[in-house]
């Protein structure tokens, strides 16, 4: 028996109802053989009686009976494949809370590896094998493992679930759409399914982007909060030594009063001496002449006192002491001449450690200028890094697009500027920004920002009304300011290298002598709603008077981080 029964395979011991090893094993009339209680169900349910292997009908129904033969071999199948699965269980998982477990199995339930839409149940490894060895199971449809496979059926009609009703958005069955969706637009279930995943795709896509965003956005609040910090590390840096600065010339104008006054009373008292030790030599004189007189004036003998009387009668000489006086000195208005000085030592000093101050702040926010040939006009001649301009005797033939000048003398930048956004090459979030231009060695000159939308043909009148917020140099040493009205400005010195800083969101430009961290003058209030393009005009040259170029200069760096120790009270 064991022997014959390893020379048999395992569907021949499957009931092909139930798919099951035979329990009860009945033969039909025509050879095939089911378990007793399938084919009895099956017989009681469908009429005429047919065999569901074969299709051959029986006209009455057939006596079945046990196949004793078939029963023992069914028991020892079963008996061997339980062993079997005993003993690969060991090697299969054990279903875990939260996975599908083998529906078949008894006792410790394995996790299931695939599910049949068919059978509607999830099998493990083992119990799998039919579906990929069988060719009439391998039709099934298997997925990977579910829970609930019953709610893949039609709840109505009991039927899978394998169509989709595009007009009620909803899965349906074959008989659903002969009965309650017969004239709606339904489609298969993969069909579908296809559609739907890929407009997945594209919402997933859409979620990653705005994912990417907020990551970005992240990171740009973590960076601008990087910079805040290192903002606030500057500024204290630059507070602490400010304030150490103010304090030391506190002290040391503190400690001259104190010198002063000490310094007066040494003298009182060096006068007071003086006056003591004089004294006290008279006194001296006066006690040996005051003893003499009395040694003397004791003696018996006539002629000795008559003979010293002369030098004796009359005291030493001394000096008129009835004048003679220490007057303490006059500290009246000591404290307060000092304070006054150092009043104006301080205000002086701190204008121009503000100014420096405030100039290394601005500096903080260059950012890398370029100048864009499409919009200098013919006369001008551009270094090949785009970071000189200077005019020439010669007029370029060159193309008459829209934003060339072509009357004045002028270049933008290729750059622009807005609120929060640095344009061209790089980002720029403060929403301010900062550069530098040599002007050394120029009688003429124009720098400052221009709107977008500015007039570049023919005569330009600058000012902020027309899109132009600038200074000029004219006539060598004459310097405006182009605000609504012409601005006169009154510098100490000759600036070489001229600063612009922009802050957009305040409406702020600002310009300053580089070198003497001077301020020269400052546009406020300004409502910018464009992009704004750095601005820069070297004039005409004047038959080679004013031939020097506009250089934009990097910022030096070095020269931010010493300004404030070459501060000296």
């Amino acid at each position: 028996m064991s022997a014959a029964s390893c020379l048999l395979t395992e569907d021949q011991f499957l009931c092909s109802i139930c798919l099951d090893v035979f329990t009860d094993p009945v033969s039909t009339p025509c050879g095939h053989n089911f378990c007793k209680t399938c084919i009895t169900e099956h017989w009681n349910i469908n009429v005429p009686y047919q065999c569901p292997n074969c299709k051959k009908v029986f006209y009455t129904r057939p006596e079945l009976q046990v196949n004793t033969f078939i029963s023992e071999m069914a028991a020892q199948f079963r008996q061997s494949a339980q062993q079997k699965a005993s003993s690969s269980s060991s090697e299969q998982q054990v279903s875990k809370p939260g996975e599908v477990p083998c529906d078949v199995c008894t006792g410790t339930k394995l996790k299931a590896l695939k599910s049949c839409l068919v059978c509607l149940e999830s099998y493990c490894e083992t119990h799998l094998e039919p579906h990929l060895t069988r060719s009439g199971l391998k039709r099934h449809q298997l997925i990977d493992p579910v829970e609930n496979l019953e709610g893949r059926m039609c709840l109505k009609h009991d039927k899978l679930l394998e169509l989709f009703c595009k007009t009620d958005q909803m899965c349906v069955c074959m008989l659903c759409t002969v009965l309650d969706h017969k004239t709606h637009d339904v489609v298969p279930l993969r069909e579908e399914y296809e559609g739907k995943k890929a407009e997945l795709g594209k919402t997933e896509a859409e979620i990653q982007q705005m994912i990417q965003k907020r990551r970005l956005k992240i990171e740009e609040i973590k960076h601008s909060v990087e910079l805040s910090e290192e903002d606030a590390d500057r500024e204290i840096a630059d507070g602490v030594q400010v304030f150490t600065a103010l304090k030391e010339s506190v002290e040391r104008s503190q400690a001259e009063l104190m010198d002063t006054i000490k310094e007066k009373q040494r003298k009182t008292e060096k006068q007071a001496e003086g006056f003591i030790k004089e004294l006290e030599q008279e006194i001296s004189e006066l006690k040996k002449r005051s003893t003499e007189v009395e040694q003397v004036s004791r003696s018996e003998d006539h002629l000795h006192l008559l003979q010293s009387f002369t030098s004796l009668n009359t005291a030493p000489p001394t000096k008129d002491w009835t004048e003679v006086s220490v007057h303490p000195p006059s500290y009246e208005g000591t404290v307060r001449r000092a304070v006054s000085q150092l009043e104006e030592t301080l205000s002086k000093q701190m204008k121009k450690l503000l100014a420096e101050v405030e100039l290394k702040r601005v500096q903080q926010s260059a950012v890398d200028v370029t100048l864009d040939p499409d919009t200098a006009h013919p006369y001008l001649i551009l270094s090949d890094d785009g970071k000189q301009v200077t005019c020439g005797d010669v007029k370029k033939n060159l193309p008459k697009n829209p934003e060339r000048f072509d009357t004045c003398p002028c270049v933008l930048a290729k750059q622009s500027f807005s609120s929060g956004r640095f344009y061209y090459e790089q980002s720029f979030s403060s929403g301010r920004f900062y550069y530098e231009v040599q002007v050394k060695g120029k009688t003429k000159w124009d720098l400052g920002v221009a709107r977008e939308s500015i007039n570049r043909k023919g005569k330009i009148p600058l000012g902020p009304q027309n899109g132009y917020w600038t200074i000029c140099l004219r006539n060598e040493n004459e310097y405006k300011a182009f605000a609504y009205s012409s601005v006169s400005l009154s510098l100490k010195s000759r600036p070489e290298k001229v600063g612009v800083f922009v802050d957009y969101e305040e409406g702020l430009v600002s310009f300053y002598d580089v070198d003497a961290a001077a301020p020269i003058y400052s546009f406020t209030g300004c409502s910018f709603t464009e992009k704004l393009y750095p601005y820069f005009s070297p004039c005409f040259n004047d038959g080679g008077k004013n031939s020097a170029p506009l250089i934009i200069s990097p910022v030096n760096q070095a020269r931010r981080s010493s300004l404030l120790r070459d501060i000296v009270f």
